[in-house]
Parts: C-alpha cells; structure tokens; sequence
C-alpha cells in the first residue's frame, strides 16, 4: 500500500503549534504523518505523540512512517470526535497542542475503490471507516428525495440539487445505482450542458455531499474542537485545517464563541452567566498556502488553517 499524502499548510502549522519539547500532542487525523512526523522531530525523547485516524489504512502507512518514534507514539484507531475518551484511555489529563487535518486525503481520493472520487469508476463507498455501516451506495438509493435535497444544498451547496435528487429517484426505480459513475452519468443528464461546461466537474459537490453525509463530518468537527480545548493545557494551542467553507465556517464561529467572555447586559451588576473566555484566536484571518505551495500542491488552493490558544 502506498499511502501518499502531501500534507498541506505543513511550515504554517507546525509554526503555530509552538511545539514543546517536552510535550505531548495530538494528531487527530495523522493520514500518511506528514504532520506528525514534524512535530516529533521539533520534540525531545519524553515527547509523546497521540496518532488518531478513524481509517485502518492510514494507520498502518503512519506507524511505517513513524516506526523510529515508535516508543512517543500512541497510534489510535477511532474518530477524533472521542478524542475525550482516547485520552483517558491513555490516563492522560492534558495535552499541549492539538491538530485537525479535515477531510479527505489524496490517498483516499487516488484509491479508486474507496469510492470518494468522481474520476474513477467504484462501487459508491466514500467511507473513512471501512468498518462502519452507511455508505454512499446506501444514501443515494434509501434516502426520501427531500433528504437529498436538504444534503446536496447544506453540504455541497449545489444549487441544482432538487433536479439531481428528482434524477436519482427516477433512476434507481428502474436499477439500483451501484458505482460513482452510474451517479455522475446521472448528475450530468441533469444539470444543463451549458452550466456543465461551465468549468468545474459537475459532480464535485455532490460527492462532497456524499462524504460528509457519510461520515458525519461537520458533526465531528464540532464535538471534536470543543473536546480539544476542555483537555489543553493554558497555553496549549489547537489548529484546524478545513477544505471549504462549510468546515472554515463552522470552526470560526467555534472559535468566535469560546473567545467571548460574559453575556450578560451591561446594566448587570455583576455577571450571572459566569460565561467566561476558554481561547484567545491566534489569527483572525485564516492563513493560506503560498504560491509557492500552490504551485507544487494543486489540493491545497482551498486550505485554511485556523489558530486558537487556551487561556
């Protein structure tokens, strides 16, 4: 298995991470531990390392990866959003920096038969976690049409997302749709040529709708940022890398709330909402690749990298 991943925003991250040689650091999403591998060259011997990635695959390219750093790491096979759980697991209490990379890897788009690209004819899978039960095979072919609806338009933004769900219903009375190409053939006939030829593929936000329905994404995201910042230590800092404005959105308002203090109207006396400050934001505009990163890494033109340190 050839697990290639180019880890994006790698110089920016690592920076803000503001590793401690002495610390212990979490990779929520280690892929092929191009982060990971960073962070344990900056750390001494009594680093330690927690390596979490729901899909096996990864795993076992991150522990080849990282085979020389294998006593500071701890490799964990679940979904970051129990990243509370792992690390009492662990008995670890708290952590010193953590870092999301979300969604999908190269290797999972380049692996034609996980299903997530629209470039390559496989069964409908689009599963991070071969283990769990619902696939995108059994989304487009079980779901009521208003269901496609509401997820084609708040996951994929797809503004002809009725007509392609009108389509898909059309479809599968007739035969079941089994691969990603019977579901792009489908998306094509109905969107019209012209809007097709417009730039685009036309079935790339369907088929990020498909993947984050499939895996729960943006769900993940919220639990997994807020259980992040209960287990950092003062000081320690979390960063999160998105791939569309669905995820960027979600972690600046996260990050916006937990920034703010008191509640309470001004008039108070004294507070009654004991809300107070959990992070202080490290940078109010997401940081972005380069153009020189843009250049040699085509997948990152959509990265942002947003920074939040624990008070």
């Amino acid at each position: 298995m050839d697990f290639k991943h180019e880890s994006v925003l790698l110089n920016e991250t690592i920076e803000a991470l503001n590793i401690k040689e002495n610390g212990i650091y979490v990779d929520c999403t280690v892929g092929g531990a191009g982060h990971s591998i960073e962070i344990l060259k900056r750390m001494g011997p009594n680093g330690r390392l927690v390596a979490i990635d729901q899909d096996e695959d990864a795993l076992i390219a991150a522990t080849d990866r990282l085979k020389e750093y294998k006593d500071q790491v701890y490799f964990i096979k679940c979904n970051y959003a129990y990243l509370g759980k792992i690390l009492d697991s662990l008995s670890i209490d708290k952590v010193d920096g953590v870092l999301m990379d979300i969604g999908v890897s190269s290797y999972q788009l380049d692996e034609g038969e996980r299903g997530f690209s629209y470039h390559k004819d496989s069964e409908l899978d689009m599963r991070m976690d071969k283990e769990q039960d619902l696939t995108a095979r059994y989304i487009v072919n079980n779901y009521t049409q208003e269901e496609l609806e509401s997820i084609f338009w708040n996951y994929g933004e797809e503004k002809w997302g009725m007509r392609i769900a009108e389509f898909i219903l059309k479809e599968r009375e007739e035969k079941e749709i089994v691969t990603t190409f019977d579901l792009v053939e489908i998306i094509k006939k109905a969107i019209p040529k012209k809007v097709r030829m417009e730039g685009k593929h036309p079935a790339k936000k369907v088929f990020q709708a498909l993947r984050i329905e499939v895996n729960k994404e943006l769900d993940v995201l919220e639990t997994g940022i807020n259980s992040a910042v209960d287990r950092l230590k003062e000081g320690g800092r979390l960063a999160v890398i998105t791939f569309h404005s669905l995820e960027d959105r979600i972690v600046k308002n996260i990050f916006k709330e937990l920034a703010k203090g008191c509640t309470c109207p001004p008039e108070f006396p004294v507070c009654v909402c004991n809300k107070v400050e959990k992070v202080k934001v490290i940078n109010r505009k997401p940081i972005v690749p380069s153009e020189e990163e843009l250049e040699k890494n085509n997948r990152s033109r959509s990265a942002k990298l947003r920074v939040c340190e624990k008070l």
